[in-house]
C-alpha cells in the first residue's frame, strides 16, 4: 500500500517515511503538492512546533487545505495526523492566542496542567488505553512528547499524565494520534501498519 506524507515545514518528515516504509508501505511519496494529495490512496500529516505555526505553514501551500477537506472528506481516502497534525483536525487551538483548526473534529487544543510532580511537556514512553472499539487503536505504550492536547469530542484513546489526556481521536476515515509512532518502536510500526492495511 501507497502512502502520501504532505511536507509543510512543520514535521520530522524523514523519520516518518521511514517509519511508514518500516511498517510495510511499498511507496512513501514525500509531498507539497495539493494535487498529489488529491490523488493519495492513503495521507500522513505529520507536525512539530506551535499549532498556529504549524496551521499557518498548512494554509500557505496554495490549495492544501481545499485539498485535504475534498480527499479526505465524506468518507474518503484514510487520513493520519500525528502530534500536532492531530491537533490541527480540532476546529482550535489555544497556544499563543485562539487560532482556526481544519474543523474536523469537535474540540479545542489546550496548554497541559503541570505541578510540582508533573512536567511540562510530557515526555516519554506512556499507557495508550483505548476508548470503545477502534480498528487501528490497540492498548499499549507509546512514546509522547507535548505541551498542548486536544478536548472534545470523537476520543478513541487516553493516556495520563497528572489526569487523562486524548491519546487519539477519530470520525469516520480520519484518525489522528497525539503519540509519536516512528519513536514508538514495536507499538509504533504495529499501528501504522493497521494504517497502511485499514479500509474504514
Amino acid at each position: 500500500m501507497n502512502a502520501t506524507l504532505v511536507d509543510y515545514g512543520a514535521g520530522n518528515l524523514q523519520s516518518v517515511r521511514n517509519a511508514l516504509k518500516a511498517a510495510g508501505a511499498e511507496n512513501v511519496c514525500v509531498t507539497s503538492d495539493p494535487d498529489v494529495v488529491a490523488a493519495a490512496d492513503r495521507i500522513v500529516l505529520p507536525g512539530v512546533g506551535a499549532f498556529a505555526h504549524c496551521m499557518h505553514a498548512l494554509s500557505s501551500i496554495d490549495g492544501m487545505v481545499e485539498a485535504l477537506d475534498t480527499v479526505t472528506g465524506g468518507g474518503g481516502k484514510p487520513f493520519l495526523g500525528i502530534c500536532v497534525g492531530m491537533q490541527l483536525m480540532a476546529e482550535a487551538g489555544e497556544e499563543h492566542g485562539r487560532h482556526a483548526g481544519l474543523g474536523w473534529v469537535r474540540g479545542t487544543v489546550r496548554l497541559l496542567q503541570g505541578h510540582d510532580t508533573i512536567k511540562i511537556p510530557h515526555m516519554g514512553w506512556n499507557d495508550v488505553v483505548p476508548v470503545g472499539e477502534h480498528p487501528l487503536i490497540c492498548a499499549g505504550e507509546a512514546y509522547f512528547l507535548h505541551s498542548f492536547a486536544f478536548e472534545g469530542d470523537c476520543v478513541l484513546a487516553t493516556s495520563d499524565h497528572g489526569g487523562p489526556l486524548t491519546a487519539a481521536i477519530g470520525a469516520g476515515n480520519r484518525i489522528g494520534v497525539q503519540f509519536h509512532p516512528e519513536k514508538s518502536q514495536r507499538y509504533g510500526l504495529k499501528f501504522l501498519s493497521r494504517f497502511l492495511e485499514w479500509k474504514p
